[in-house]
């Protein structure tokens, strides 16, 4: 894969420019782009190239594509690349430097280049993915924190897509661990989407790593955040799918990742909820039902034993016994499921007033999530 080429920043503006050159140049996508450096060995030798001999690996419109004059355009981007990659904690790994990482090498498409911030190291260590629903529930995003928590307590470092619900959820969790996260993105790194997410890429850039194959500048585009998932199980030796609609683009990460050969993992839920029916899917269609971190870890060949340190901390800093015998039985008819207001009285035979100021309790105390449609639902820790 790698040829006589060192760091990016290293040779300069004129071989950023190059790769830049070959990764904006239209209508050539990866696959076409990878043919030619398999042919040419690097992007000033394909732009040496006579239009003939481009011609005989791809179409004749993308070898005119590539025998276009530079732009103004694509020397103010290289420009700009440069300035940002002055800044520290900021990389740009091109397809063919040592640091690029191996499994994401592997899949069909790789991206040409990679822009980094943060720790880069991060990208050497093993790696695993948890993604889910934006639309989470306050149960899915707890399992989404703990689990990432224990993960990245054993060492891995957790890998997702910075989007709200599940992917927000499972960077916290990371963060308080020594494997932490890296957050791969579908803009430019010069953006933060969803700006709510903006104080938590801080924390990521400064903890563990910003990802992105999307130039300085891209926007926030719908097609992009499809294509990016590529990346995230592309880098992962595994996917953990927690809470998953039907029509879910975690869906398409976890078909991703099972065309790349990695491990896919789902957690079940209640047949009557609509962020358990992806996870259900893949089950069906072979990813391994996972109840419990341990079983991710000994899947990813990484002892349990490694996350007790973790999972002893979070338990001495839980606080008090939240399951006092006053309220075991409105924890108990609480039950699994959302339930309405109406009918947990019933089940109770308690006062309104009474069953309020019980549930604000325990919702205080982190049992309890108040539900749409006066509905309550007991949080499992």
């Amino acid at each position: 894969m790698q040829d006589t080429e060192t760091h990016p920043i290293a040779e300069g503006a004129a071989l950023i420019a190059d790769w830049l050159r070959l990764e904006q140049a239209d209508g050539v996508g990866c696959r076409s782009a990878h043919a030619l450096l398999s042919a040419f060995g690097s992007p000033a030798a394909i732009f040496r190239a006579a239009p003939g001999a481009l011609a005989a690996h791809v179409s004749a419109s993308q070898a005119r594509a590539l025998c276009a004059p530079v732009t103004p355009a694509l020397t103010a981007l290289a420009e700009a690349t440069l300035a940002w990659l002055a800044q520290a904690g900021h990389h740009l790994l091109t397809f063919h430097d040592p640091l690029y990482p191996a499994s994401l090498a592997e899949i069909p498409d790789p991206p040409l280049l990679l822009y980094a911030a943060g720790r880069i190291e991060m990208l050497a260590r093993p790696l695993v993915a948890v993604v889910g629903s934006r639309n989470a529930s306050v149960q899915g995003k707890l399992d989404a924190e703990s689990f990432s928590a224990a993960l990245s307590g054993a060492g891995l470092c957790v890998v997702s897509g910075l989007a709200l619900g599940i992917d927000t959820a499972a960077h916290e969790g990371a963060l308080r661990g020594p494997g932490a996260t890296i957050a791969v993105v579908g803009t430019g790194l010069d953006r933060v989407y969803p700006a709510r997410n903006r104080l938590l890429a801080h924390r990521i850039a400064e903890h563990g790593c910003l990802l992105s194959e999307y130039a300085l500048g891209t926007p926030p585009l719908a097609a992009n955040f499809p294509r990016r998932n590529r990346v995230i199980s592309g880098l992962a030796a595994g996917v953990l799918v927690i809470e998953a609609a039907a029509q879910s683009g975690s869906l398409i990460t976890a078909q991703m990742a099972a065309e790349q050969g990695r491990e896919v993992f789902a957690l079940p839920g209640s047949i009557h909820s609509a962020l358990a029916k992806g996870c259900h899917r893949l089950i069906r269609d072979g990813a391994q039902l996972v109840e419990t971190v341990d079983e991710v870890l000994l899947a990813m060949k990484v002892s349990p034993l490694a996350a007790i340190g973790q999972e002893c901390s979070q338990k001495r800093d839980a606080g008090p016994d939240l399951t006092a015998e006053e309220d075991a039985d409105l924890l108990a008819a609480l039950g699994h499921e959302p339930v309405a207001l109406d009918d947990l009285l019933e089940r109770l035979g308690a006062d309104a007033g009474e069953l309020g100021g019980r549930l604000l309790g325990l919702e205080l105390a982190g049992l309890v999530a108040q539900l749409p449609g006066g509905r309550v639902q007991r949080i499992w820790h």
